[in-house]
């Protein structure tokens, strides 16, 4: 019996064994290929999205008192918002003003004053002064003759006795007074004729004080008015005549409209995926088409996201690059009076052009 049981195991082996090396020799069939439709130009390659938020190309300026930081009451305001202002155009003017236009002018009259002098000093003397001066030394060379013929005639007298020595010293000493007020009306005459260097030196210093005080005067006076350092438009003023400007809020807010463009962060992972000059478009919030834009800048530093986004899962710490797009001449029209407005940007691979086009509608709940 065990005999038989054991003869039967062996001829299974046997067989499964045959089995196996038929198998194994046979040829497999070969794998079926499907055959691949050319990948369309663009395909692999993946666009950027980011949010973003709308600023006008010139930036918005905050302006405030020129002075610093004294707190100064507004005098007068000459704009509204939403005016059009040109460069340099005044706009506000200071409490203090009038003080420092009075200051403009004491340093104008006091330059006026400094100036006369010194044409007083390069003209010298009038012709009559010095047609005086010549008389009087005339007369002054007369009366130092007299003198000293006096001095002369008792100087002979006293050796004879007919003379005192009281009366010829008194003499001598006219004439040595005489020769001197001859000599000082000399020099006077010398000064009238022409003005001397050291005299025409001092009045240019002094005219250049007065010119230095001026320019010093007129600058003061600039600090006290605020002008417009672009062309632009009025967006906000935060401060009327009588209030005290401070420099937390500041005056007004001013910036260009004709030109808008869109502000995004864009993930620093997907810098390599940016390019200038990429297609992309602007989703507006509300609005039921998307506004075609161009990526102009790219910023150069990495930062913390600003954009706050409505996902609860999103990295709210994200390091992000600041870029600057273009928009088209409708998102422009459309986006002019909505600075700061949030928005979606969607950035397009290099090869491939955004056009404006409706908005998708949301998918139903």
């Amino acid at each position: 019996m065990k005999r038989s049981l054991l003869l039967l195991v062996l001829v299974g082996l046997a067989a499964g064994a045959g089995l196996f090396i038929a198998r194994r020799g046979a040829t497999p069939p070969a794998p079926i290929v499907l055959a691949q439709a050319p990948a369309a130009p663009g395909a692999g390659a993946l666009g950027v999205g980011a949010l973003g938020r709308v600023e006008p190309r010139s930036r918005i300026r905050k302006l405030n008192q020129p002075g610093g930081m004294a707190v100064t009451r507004l005098l007068r305001l000459h704009v509204s918002e939403g005016d059009e202002v040109r460069e340099g155009q005044l706009l506000a003017e200071f409490a203090d003003a009038p003080v420092k236009d009075a200051e403009v002018m004491r340093a104008e009259a006091s330059l006026a004053e400094s100036r006369a002098s010194l044409d007083r000093v390069r003209a010298g003397g009038r012709r009559s002064e010095i047609d005086a001066q010549r008389a009087r030394i005339a007369s002054l060379v007369a009366q130092e003759e007299i003198a000293r013929r006096d001095a002369s005639r008792t100087d002979r007298l006293v050796p004879s006795g007919a003379g005192a020595e009281a009366v010829a010293e008194r003499n001598r000493f006219a004439t040595i007074r005489a020769t001197a007020e001859r000599a000082l009306a000399e020099a006077d005459l010398v000064t009238l004729s022409g003005p001397r260097p050291e005299d025409v030196a001092l009045a240019e210093a002094r005219v250049s004080s007065a010119e230095a005080l001026l320019h010093k005067a007129i600058a003061d006076a600039g600090l006290s008015r605020v002008h417009a350092p672009i062309t632009g438009t009025i967006l906000r003023i935060f401060a009327r005549p009588g209030d005290q400007v401070n420099n937390t809020d500041g005056l007004l807010e001013l910036a260009d409209l004709t030109a808008m463009d869109v502000v995004a962060d864009v993930y620093e992972t997907d810098i390599p995926r940016l390019a200038v000059g990429m297609a992309g478009e602007v989703i507006v919030p509300g609005e039921s088409r998307r506004y075609a834009a161009t990526l102009r800048e790219i910023g150069l530093t990495v930062r913390r996201t600003v954009q706050a986004g409505t996902d609860p899962v999103a990295a709210v710490d994200a390091r992000t690059v600041e870029v600057r797009l273009t928009l088209g001449e409708e998102g422009r029209a459309l986006l002019a009076r909505r600075s700061n407005m949030q928005v979606q940007v969607a950035l397009r691979p290099v090869g491939t052009a955004a056009v404006a086009r409706p908005a998708e509608a949301p998918a139903p709940r």
